[in-house]
């Protein structure tokens, strides 16, 4: 588990967009936090990082952004209006999580989990991150990767 302290939305920015460049096909980088914590803003810098060159917004109404001008496609998913595995799989946004085409990051991703933790699957390397408001602009990014 790695902890990192972001100061300003620029930062956390470009820590997504680090792990965009580092991202790999199958990749899933779920995103835990309250509202306004920059779950967006880490997507964000994670599209950038993979070549993403329009801007991304949250799917929060859509439920899933697709963006296709990167060096692999990137599914932004945000389930905060689902709540549970079933209304996620009911939306049929099952096969973004389990075997992404791309790379899948996954705003508030807890209402996927069971019991806090990531179903095994092999050949997808998940990312769970923790994004804890720590001031005004100041964050808490805390991680940790499994599978792969």
């Amino acid at each position: 588990m790695a902890t990192i302290i972001s100061h300003s939305p620029a930062q956390t920015g470009a820590l997504g967009e680090e792990w965009g460049r580092e991202a790999q096909r199958g990749w899933v980088i779920g995103l835990s936090g309250s509202l306004g914590a920059g779950k967006t803003i880490l997507a964000a810098g994670v599209a950038r990082g993979l070549g993403v060159t329009v801007r991304v917004q949250s799917p929060t109404f859509a439920l899933v952004n697709e963006y296709r001008d990167g060096r692999l496609p990137l599914f932004h998913l945000d389930l905060y209006r689902l709540a549970s595995r079933g209304e996620i799989i009911t939306a049929g946004l099952e096969l973004y999580l389990v075997r992404p085409a791309g790379v899948a990051v996954v705003e508030w991703i807890e209402r996927w989990l069971e019991d806090g933790t990531w179903p095994a699957m092999r050949g997808v390397r998940f990312r769970r991150v923790e994004i804890k408001t720590a001031g005004e602009t100041d964050r808490e990014i805390v991680y940790e990767d499994f599978g792969g």
